[in-house]
């Protein structure tokens, strides 16, 4: 079932993260199971809540939500690599009022925001990386390079974060827990060590390279294949190759974001290409022959019958787009648009006008079908209005 995540929280499309803070804080109290025993239908809304501010508070998820809705985050827009949410939090499923708390006022209480290990270790983020391509470059597929700024691994300590022949050593606040209680009034909230950054590790010899994070940011160069056939709005995910983890923990994942550049004459619908295509009066008039190209890069003969008219199109079997992960193509279907003659010197209007003469006679109605018969309703739509 589709959730409007702005609606959920009772906010604008244009609401700052105050304002979202501001209404989580209020319908996360209102709809706690805490509060509400025994009623699914609390216990779902606190979900959708949860799953609403969970997005809305990234600036990352909320622009990929804007773009794509909930299918950025389903696992239905493609990619390779499993479904679900590519940046790692699908919803909030349960809870109780410390892990309220500690999103309320962890931002001044040193509250962390990812999960760490015992021994600090903790994955990397998600990345997202926007790319657009042309569209003959989407029929046919292609390997790009492209080049990422991250957090990557830093080799002077192999992302340890401490000198070479040195550690980390058990945080004396936290016990090497990484997160520290504290009472505020009935509750107990939980929150991450402020000594150790909820690491549950501190490093007394840095090193020198990367100042103890244990990660530089220097810029990546990766190849991407982009499979032939691929649609506008689709999502490819590169395993690993987002920002490194923090002391040892495992890399996020890159999502290239793909996006379709608009094309001069072709307009897509699915696999299927559709072309806008003039000609003359005279080839629509007594018939012809023209030619046309394809998305594939080659050109096509298009018989044009006597009395083509403009909108009529003519289908060109399997000349359309690469279906994704198949060898199959759409069609393409050319639409006919009939050029009026401009720039007439004297002698062509003359002929002109002796033709219009000439068709309009008694057999007009033969020649002008369409024309005719829409002024002969117009006589009898007036016939109606002045009884």
């Amino acid at each position: 079932m589709s959730n409007d995540y702005y609606k959920t929280l009772g906010v604008d499309k244009g609401a700052d993260a105050a304002e979202i803070k501001k209404a989580y804080r209020k319908m996360a109290m209102k709809y706690h199971p805490d509060h509400n025993k025994d009623s699914k239908e609390a216990e779902e809304k606190f979900k959708l809540v949860n799953a609403a501010y969970d997005v809305l508070k990234d600036e990352q998820k909320r622009s990929a939500y804007d773009r794509f809705g909930e299918s950025a985050f389903d696992g239905s827009m493609g990619g390779g690599g499993g479904g679900g949410n590519p940046f790692g939090g699908g919803g909030f499923q349960g809870g109780n009022f410390s892990d309220i708390f500690e999103d309320m006022f962890g931002d001044f209480m040193g509250g962390g925001g990812q999960q760490r290990g015992g021994n600090g270790a903790m994955r990397g983020a998600d990345m997202q990386y926007a790319m657009d391509i042309t569209l003959e470059e989407a029929y046919s597929g292609l390997e790009k390079t492209i080049t990422v700024p991250v957090q990557d691994t830093c080799d002077g300590c192999d992302g340890k974060g401490a000198e070479k022949g040195s550690g980390a050593e058990s945080c004396s606040t936290c016990n090497g827990a990484g997160r520290v209680r504290a009472q505020q009034g009935f509750f107990t909230i939980e929150r991450a060590c402020a000594t150790c950054g909820g690491q549950g590790t501190v490093i007394k010899n840095p090193c020198k390279k990367c100042s103890g994070a244990g990660r530089v940011r220097r810029e990546k160069t990766l190849k991407v294949n982009i499979p032939k056939g691929i649609d506008g709005g689709r999502r490819i995910r590169l395993s690993g190759e987002g920002e490194a983890g923090v002391r040892g923990g495992p890399s996020g994942d890159l999502y290239i974001l793909v996006g379709i550049k608009s094309h001069k004459f072709f307009k897509r619908d699915s696999a299927n290409i559709y072309c806008r295509v003039p000609i003359a009066m005279t080839t629509a008039t007594l018939g012809g022959e023209i030619e046309v190209p394809t998305i594939g890069g080659k050109r096509s003969k298009v018989k044009i019958p006597g009395g083509t008219q403009t909108g009529q199109q003519f289908r060109l079997k399997e000349q359309g787009m690469t279906v994704l992960n198949g060898n199959a193509k759409g069609d393409m279907y050319i639409e006919i648009f009939v050029e009026t003659p401009v720039n007439l010197n004297t002698k062509q209007k003359d002929m002109f006008k002796s033709l219009d003469k000439d068709l309009s006679g008694k057999d007009g109605k033969k020649h002008s079908p369409e024309s005719s018969g829409f002024f002969d309703r117009m006589k009898d739509l007036w016939s109606d209005l002045t009884e």
